[in-house]
């Protein structure tokens, strides 16, 4: 009923899970990660306690591998799971029990493990596989997300489409560094989850990431007096010379305060406030 991808970042801080099913939430319930630990994907006929138990082992060192074959043998219906899985070093692993519904089958490598099943063929699986060797240049959550598309173009569930899942964990990566959950995005009932996923992880993007420190401006002179008219415009009145209080109780309001740097504007930011803005009456011409 799904097909699915559990990787590590290429420097090791980063660990996920994508996938896409024609079952209601799938995101819901196959992904778990930790920081610093790994990631799981319980499918098929889904055990739910493979998530804390697959974690649990983890941090005791286990490796993928040793993960997969600890959690299959005590199940008595491992015939039906399908799980892949990641730890913080070495070659991910999977699984597919005999009685798991065709096509069904998984193929993994060093950092990764993708499988599904009650897929159009093995080209899904292969479709997941090679996109995500590919995609070493995105970001990891966009390459995660990248490689779910290519399968659901290689033919995805054969059923249809219905739900997919993002889970992202990084150590101190969550919001205001407060949790280690960075990205944990649904879609669990829609006629294209993975274009849907696509956007809600683009908002997320603008939202919660970053500023890139090389693209920041000094808020001074006349960038300060044009942030200043335009808080001031939105009715947040400012300081033409120092609006950056003004500037926090508007990025606070859009949800933006993520990307607030003292003394300096993210572009983006910027971007955001200019077209928020109300335009400039135009002067009238002389009569």
């Amino acid at each position: 009923m799904t097909f699915s991808l559990v990787a590590r970042s290429a420097d090791g801080r980063l660990h996920g899970v994508a996938v896409a099913s024609r079952f209601l939430a799938a995101g819901a319930l196959v992904p778990a990660a930790g920081a610093d630990l790994g990631a799981i994907a319980t499918q098929a006929h889904v055990n739910l306690a493979y998530r804390p138990q697959g974690l649990a082992l983890l941090r005791t060192g286990v490796t993928a591998t040793g993960v997969v074959a600890g959690l299959v043998a005590a199940d008595p219906e491992r015939d039906h799971r399908q799980l892949g899985v990641v730890a913080a070093t070495g070659p991910g692993a999977t699984y597919t029990g005999a009685h798991c519904r065709d096509w069904a089958g998984g193929q993994a490598g060093d950092g990764w493990a993708a499988q599904g099943n009650i897929l159009t063929g093995p080209q899904v699986v292969d479709a997941l596989r090679d996109s995500w060797l590919a995609g070493g240049d995105l970001p990891f959550a966009h390459r995660l997300l990248a490689a779910l598309r290519a399968g659901q173009q290689a033919g995805g569930d054969r059923r249809g489409q219905q739900s997919a899942g993002l889970l992202v964990v990084r150590r101190g990566g969550g919001y205001g560094g407060t949790g280690d959950v960075m990205i944990d995005l649904r879609v669990d009932d829609h006629p294209d989850p993975i274009t849907e996923l696509d956007r809600l992880l683009a908002v997320h993007t603008l939202l919660f990431s970053r500023p890139d420190p090389g693209t920041l401006l000094d808020l001074a002179g006349a960038l300060a007096s044009e942030v200043a008219g335009l808080l001031t415009a939105l009715g947040h009145p400012a300081d033409p010379t120092e609006p950056e209080d003004a500037l926090v109780a508007w990025a606070g309001l859009e949800n933006l305060e993520a990307r607030l740097v003292p003394g300096r504007i993210d572009p983006v930011v910027l971007a955001r406030l200019r077209a928020a803005a109300p335009p400039v009456p135009a002067p009238r011409s002389a009569v």
